[in-house]
C-alpha cells in the first residue's frame, strides 16, 4: 500500500512494560483482601481491565464473581466486596447504599474500594457524610497509560475534555503529570520538550516539580524517546470537527472503536451473533489498510482475497508429505487471515451503506468549503437542509460548529436561525447543548459590533435575496477576519495542487481529509519540530491566542542515541482522531528520518525531518567522504530525467572508502550489504552529469580518479537500467518486490513538476 515500513525505522519502546506494571499493581491490591471476594467493576473500566488482567487472571487471585456497577441492590452473597471504580460522587453515594442496607440488615461484610486512576477528597468527603467512611478501606490504582497498539498510548479518561475544557476542572492535571512522569522513569528523561496551550503547560510545569521532588531516578538513564509534543486540543477543533475518510476512522465512526476494540455487528459477521475484533497491528489485515484513504481499500480487500485464493489453490497437485506440511504450516495462518478479511469487506460494504445513505460526498464538499471560505452561504443552505431533513443530530452540530469556528464565530442572524431549526428538530432539551457548546468555544456567536448589521441591511434592500447573502457574507468577513484563514495561509493547510489529488501516491499529510486539508495539530508539530522551537511562528501562536502558552526546552544529553532523537511523543490533551494519528503515521514514514542537511560549505548540519524538493530537472544527494573532506552532488541535466524512487535512509554508509567506484554498478549491492540502513536515491534518467566538490564549494577528481577535474560523466540508458538490477538483485525479496510494483505508479507521477522528497523547502 501507500506506506510500507520503513527499513530504517528506529526500534521503538517496549510500552508492554506499562501494562505489566499495571496488573501487578492491581493483583497486589486485590491481595490486601486475602480469601474469595465478588469483585464490582465501573462499566467504563471494563474494557481496560480486560486488555490488563482477563477473567482468568482475576479468578487465579480469588476473584469470585464479577458484577457491573449499577444503580441497583448488590446480589453478591459473599463476605468480602471490592468495588474498582472512577473517582465519580454517584459511586460512592452507590456504595455508601450498599453499606448503609447491609447495616441495617444486621450483617458484617468487609468492603474495598480501589479508585483508578486516583482518589480525590470529595470521594472521601462523601464516604464520611453517609456515615461509611470506616468501614471502607479506600486505595487507588494508579493506571494511567494503556498501551493499545505498538505506537499508541491512551489514558482512557473520556471525561478529562469535558471536565477540563468545559467545566474548567483540572483534576486531572495531576494524572497527566504523573503518566509523564512514569514515562520519563521507564524510558529515560526527554531531551527534547515541546508544548502549546494551557493545559499543556500547566501539565508540563507539574511534570517538571514532580520530577525534581524525585531527582535522580532518571539521572543517567539513557534516553529511548528525543521528543515530547504537548498538545492543547483546544488549539485545532478544526481537524476533530472535518469527517474522517481514512478506514481506521470510518471504522470508529461507523461501529465505535473503545479501547482498541471494535463489537462489529451481525450484518458485518453474517451471522446471528456479535463479535468483538481487536484492532491493532497483529491483525494483518487490518494493519495495512488502517491509515489507507477509504477509496483505496476496496481495491486492496479485492487483491488480498485472490491472492488468498491462490494460496489455497496451491494444495492441489501436492502428494502427501507436502500436503502435512501445508497442514502444519500453513493453513491456520490463512484461515485467520481469511476470516480476518471477510470481517473487513463485511465492515466495508457496512460503512458504505451508511454514508450513502447520509449524501457523505455531499457533507464532505460542504467542509472542503467551509475549511477554503468559499460559498458560505450555500454552505450555511445546506446545513439548514440537513437540520430539516433531521438526518443526524450530531453531523449537524459538527458543521455548525465547523462553520463558526472557521468564520470567528456565526453572525447574530445565521446563528438564531440555525439554533432554532434545530430546537425544532430535535427538541428544546439541546438548549443546554448550545450553552455547553457556547462554553467550549466550539458555536459561538459574533458580537453585534462585529457585524455591519445596519449598513448591510440597508444595501441588501437595494439587491435580489441571492445577492443579499452574498453581501453578508463579504460584510461578515469585512468585519472580522477569521483566525483560522489567517493560520491556513500561513501554515498552507490548504493545499493547491494542478489536477486531481492523487489518493494512492499521498503526496503530503492533506490525504487524510481527500487532499483538501492538512490537520492544523499535525502541521504545528511538523513546524516545531523542523524549526526545533517556536521561532519564525509567532503570529500562527498569537492567531491560536496562545502567545503566552507555547514553550520550549531543550536539554543537551550526550547519553541521547542518534536512534532515540528520532523518536517522537505526540500526547494530546483532550483526545485525538485517527486522522491525525495516520497523519502523524505518514509523516513519520516521509520525513521521520535524521539524515543530515547539508550547509553551504558541504558540512552535515543537525536536521530532522529534512527533505528535499526536486525540480523536473535538479536533484542533489549530500554524503560524507569518511576520512577526507569530501561529497559528491549528484546533477541531472536535461528536463526528461525521472526521480525513479526514494529509499529514507542514512546517509554515512555508502561512503566506504573503495565504494565509489561508478563504472562498476556493484557498489550499489556493496553498499546496501554492507549497512542495509544506507541513505540510497535510485534514478532512472536519459542523461546524468556527477560533479564532486569538497567542503570549501570546489570541484575535486573522484576518489580513483577516473575522470578529469570538472569533467562529466554520463551514462546511457542501459547502464543505468543495469544500476537497478543489480540492487534490485540485492535487495531483500519484500522490499524488492516492493519496489518492481512501485515502479508503474512511480514513473507516471515524476516528470514535468518534479517530485516531491521531504519538506518544500529547498536545502
Amino acid at each position: 500500500m501507500a506506506f510500507p515500513h520503513r527499513p530504517d525505522a528506529p526500534e521503538l519502546p517496549d510500552f508492554s512494560m506499562l501494562k505489566r506494571l499495571a496488573r501487578d499493581q492491581l493483583i497486589y491490591l486485590l491481595e490486601q483482601l486475602p480469601g474469595k471476594k465478588d469483585l464490582f467493576i465501573e462499566a467504563d473500566l471494563m474494557s481496560p481491565l480486560d486488555r490488563i488482567a482477563n477473567v482468568s487472571i482475576l479468578k487465579q487471585h480469588e476473584v469470585d464473581k464479577l458484577y457491573k456497577v449499577e444503580n441497583k441492590p448488590a446480589l453478591s452473597s459473599s463476605e468480602q466486596l471490592c468495588f474498582l471504580v472512577r473517582p465519580r460522587i454517584k459511586n460512592m453515594r452507590y456504595i455508601a447504599s450498599l453499606v448503609n442496607a447491609d447495616k441495617m440488615a444486621g450483617r458484617t461484610r468487609k468492603y474495598k474500594v480501589i479508585f483508578s486512576p486516583q482518589k480525590f477528597y470529595a470521594c472521601e468527603m462523601v464516604l464520611e457524610e453517609e456515615g461509611v467512611y470506616g468501614d471502607v478501606s479506600c486505595d487507588e490504582w494508579a493506571f494511567s497509560l494503556l498501551p493499545l497498539d505498538v505506537d499508541l498510548l491512551s489514558m482512557e479518561l473520556p471525561e478529562f475534555f469535558r471536565d477540563y475544557f468545559l467545566e474548567g476542572d483540572q483534576r486531572w492535571i495531576n494524572t497527566l503529570a504523573q503518566a509523564l512522569h512514569l514515562l520519563s522513569t521507564l524510558y529515560g528523561p526527554f531531551p527534547n520538550c515541546y508544548g502549546i496551550g494551557r493545559c499543556a503547560k500547566m501539565s508540563y510545569e507539574l511534570w517538571k516539580r514532580l520530577e525534581e521532588e524525585e531527582d535522580g531516578e532518571t539521572k543517567g538513564r539513557r534516553p529511548e524517546i528525543g521528543h515530547i509534543f504537548l498538545l492543547d486540543r483546544d488549539v485545532d477543533f478544526v481537524t476533530a470537527l472535518c469527517s474522517q475518510v481514512v478506514y481506521e476512522g470510518l471504522v470508529d465512526d461507523t461501529f465505535r472503536i473503545k479501547c482498541g476494540s471494535v463489537d462489529f455487528g451481525p450484518e458485518v459477521t453474517s451471522s446471528d451473533k456479535s463479535l468483538k475484533v481487536l484492532l491493532n497491528a497483529e491483525d494483518k489485515v487490518f494493519n495495512e489498510i488502517r491509515n489507507e484513504h477509504f477509496s483505496n481499500v476496496f481495491s486492496f480487500l479485492s487483491q488480498k482475497a485472490r491472492n488468498l485464493q491462490a494460496q489455497y489453490d496451491r494444495r492441489r497437485g501436492m502428494d502427501i508429505k507436502q500436503m502435512k506440511n501445508f497442514v502444519s504450516q500453513e493453513l491456520k495462518g490463512l484461515k485467520q487471515e481469511h476470516r480476518l478479511l471477510s470481517l473487513h469487506i463485511g465492515a466495508c460494504e457496512s460503512i458504505m451503506k451508511k454514508k450513502t445513505k447520509q449524501d457523505f460526498q455531499e457533507l464532505i464538499k460542504t467542509e472542503h468549503a467551509l475549511l477554503e471560505g468559499f460559498n458560505i452561504r450555500e454552505s450555511t443552505s445546506y446545513i439548514e437542509e440537513h437540520i430539516d431533513r433531521q438526518v443526524s443530530p450530531i453531523e449537524s452540530l459538527r458543521l455548525m460548529c465547523l462553520l463558526s469556528i472557521t468564520e470567528n464565530g456565526l453572525i447574530p442572524k445565521d446563528y438564531r436561525s440555525l439554533k432554532t431549526q434545530y430546537l425544532q428538530s430535535y427538541g428544546p432539551e439541546h438548549l443546554l447543548t448550545f450553552s455547553n457548546l457556547r462554553r467550549a468555544g466550539l458555536l459561538t456567536e459574533q458580537a453585534p459590533g462585529d457585524t455591519l448589521t445596519a449598513v448591510e441591511s440597508k444595501v441588501s434592500k437595494l439587491v435580489t435575496d441571492k445577492a443579499a447573502g452574498k453581501i453578508t457574507d463579504a460584510f461578515s468577513s469585512l468585519a472580522k477576519r477569521s483566525n483560522f484563514r489567517a493560520i491556513s495561509k500561513k501554515l498552507n493547510l490548504i493545499p493547491r495542487v494542478d489536477g486531481e489529488y492523487d489518493l494512492k501516491v499521498p503526496r503530503d499529510m492533506a490525504y487524510v481529509f481527500s487532499g483538501a486539508y492538512v490537520p492544523l495539530s499535525c502541521r504545528i508539530i511538523e513546524q516545531v519540530l523542523e524549526r526545533r522551537g517556536w521561532q519564525g511562528l509567532d503570529e500562527v501562536v498569537r492567531l491560536l491566542n496562545c502567545s503566552e502558552l507555547a514553550f520550549t526546552d531543550m536539554t543537551k544529553d550526550d547519553k541521547a542515541s542518534s536512534e532515540s532523537l528520532r523518536l517522537i511523543l505526540v500526547v494530546f490533551l483532550g483526545g485525538c482522531t485517527f486522522s491525525e494519528i495516520s497523519a502523524l503515521r505518514f509523516l513519520g514514514r516521509e520525513k521521520g528520518e535524521n539524515r543530515p542537511q547539508w550547509g553551504a560549505k558541504g558540512r552535515p548540519q543537525e536536521g530532522f525531518f529534512t527533505g528535499l524538493w526536486v525540480p523536473p530537472a535538479t536533484i542533489l544527494l549530500g554524503a560524507e567522504q569518511q576520512g577526507a573532506r569530501f561529497h559528491p552532488a549528484w546533477q541531472v541535466a536535461g528536463p526528461e530525467s525521472m526521480v525513479l524512487v526514494h529509499l529514507g535512509l542514512q546517509t554515512g554508509a555508502l561512503t566506504q572508502p573503495g565504494l565509489w567506484n561508478w563504472r562498476d554498478p556493484t557498489w550499489l549491492v556493496s553498499g546496501a550489504q554492507i549497512c542495509p540502513r544506507s541513505h540510497l536515491v535510485v534514478l532512472l534518467l536519459l542523461r546524468v552529469q556527477v560533479h564532486f566538490s569538497d567542503d570549501s564549494g570546489y570541484q575535486q577528481c573522484p576518489p580513483h580518479g577516473g575522470h578529469e577535474r570538472g569533467k562529466s560523466l554520463k551514462f546511457s540508458l542501459p547502464v543505468l537500467m543495469s544500476f537497478l538490477d543489480v540492487f534490485l538483485s540485492g535487495m531483500q525479496e519484500s522490499d524488492s518486490e516492493l519496489l518492481r510494483k512501485c515502479l508503474p505508479t512511480t514513473l507516471l507521477r515524476a516528470g514535468e513538476q518534479g517530485t516531491f522528497l521531504g519538506s518544500r523547502e529547498p536545502i
